[in-house]
């Protein structure tokens, strides 16, 4: 089964017509929706609401971005200092993405959205300009294909797609099952190679909750279908700890199934995750204290956090731990600076005598 092509072909059909097996009950917020035309809004797939993660002045990156949707709702949230990015390597869909592109900027009041093709698992070459080249350099020998690789790798390094470190939050719907088994890692590899220090993650996808087995993944309808591509639910976390990712976390999980095959449950979730930062060599130490209700946990970089207990910490964790992903989980133990006593009633008064000499009316 040739996956891509599998994968291109259903959604160029999709592009053109709604295909209702594609799509999973999603809550958007209407409010989002009103300004989006309806083509975009009926021709759109997916298994969660990443969106609700933008903020505003985010760099966006949109991972498979079909019709658009999804990045006209975050560029409404990242307001006129933010810019959103989709990416897709379907011809179709991009050509519907960009059809009210002109229309979505006036609505807008700014020209905030683009649309590039690429391959998610290889966000570094720009498939347009590698179409440019293909049209003045067939391939037909060893030699041209040599010269071909040799090209791709000075593109990527000279002229990326996405830049290293240029995105404050990778955003994906129901798009990274789509890639195959072997590219997974790359794809993870490269959405933290984009990302900020810092940046964060918001990835809906589908999950199975147990692994795929071969006769069901080469099934090329229930792999355009979201389904036998699927990670395996703890494969899924794993995937991104690996890659560096912390506070990795199911933060949305769809008890009800999406569809149950030979008995692998199948369910939408939204897995969000930080980029490390870059660790301080010369800095300040603080001590947080895990707040519980567990007895202790274990954070990203092998630090025990006894439930009560003050633990002394490195710049780089304060950071991370006391950051919005991680909620209130620890209390920052550092003692609040006493306020500024005016010096002329620092000591010891009779209020019921009035001020004398310089003093008067100074307190």
């Amino acid at each position: 089964m040739n996956i891509e092509r599998s994968v291109k072909e259903r959604y160029s059909r999709s592009a053109l017509q709604r295909e209702e097996s594609l799509c999973c009950p999603i809550d958007y917020d209407a409010g989002l929706l009103e300004m989006l035309p309806e083509e975009i809004i009926s021709r759109d797939y997916g298994c969660g609401d990443p969106s609700r993660y933008v903020r505003p002045g985010d760099t966006v990156l949109d991972l498979g971005s079909g019709g658009g949707k999804i990045c006209y709702m975050a560029a409404q949230l990242t307001g006129p200092e933010g810019r959103v990015i989709g990416v897709d390597m379907n011809d179709d869909m991009l050509a519907l993405a960009r059809k009210y592109q002109d229309e979505m900027s006036a609505r807008l009041g700014s020209d905030r959205v683009s649309f590039v093709k690429g391959n998610i698992q290889d966000l570094a070459l720009d498939l347009e300009t590698l179409e440019h080249y293909l049209a003045g350099h067939p391939v037909n020998n060893p030699q041209s294909y040599a010269d071909l690789k040799s090209w791709e790798q000075q593109q990527r390094r000279e002229q990326p797609l996405i830049a290293d470190a240029s995105v404050d939050l990778v955003i994906s719907n129901c798009v990274l099952n789509l890639v195959s088994d072997h590219e997974k890692q790359q794809l993870v590899q490269e959405i933290y190679r984009v990302l900020k220090p810092g940046g964060r993650i918001a990835i809906s996808d589908i999950i199975s909750d147990r692994p795929v087995p071969a006769a069901l993944k080469n099934d090329a309808e229930l792999w355009s279908g979201c389904l036998s591509g699927a990670f395996q639910e703890a494969e899924f976390l794993q995937a991104f700890a690996h890659a560096g990712f912390q506070a990795v976390t199911y933060d949305k999980w769809d008890h009800q199934p999406w569809r149950v095959i030979d008995d692998i449950v199948f369910r939408s979730a939204t897995l969000t995750a930080v980029k490390a930062l870059p660790v301080h060599t010369a800095s300040r130490e603080s001590a947080l204290m895990y707040r519980g209700p567990f007895a202790e946990i274990l954070d990203d970089t092998g630090q025990r956090f006894p439930r009560g207990e003050r633990v002394t910490v490195s710049a780089t964790q304060y950071t991370v731990l006391t950051g919005k992903a991680y909620g209130d989980a620890f209390i920052d133990t550092a003692p609040a600076q006493p306020e500024a006593v005016n010096s002329c009633c620092a000591g010891p008064t009779d209020s019921t005598q009035p001020a004398q000499g310089g003093n008067a009316g100074c307190c």
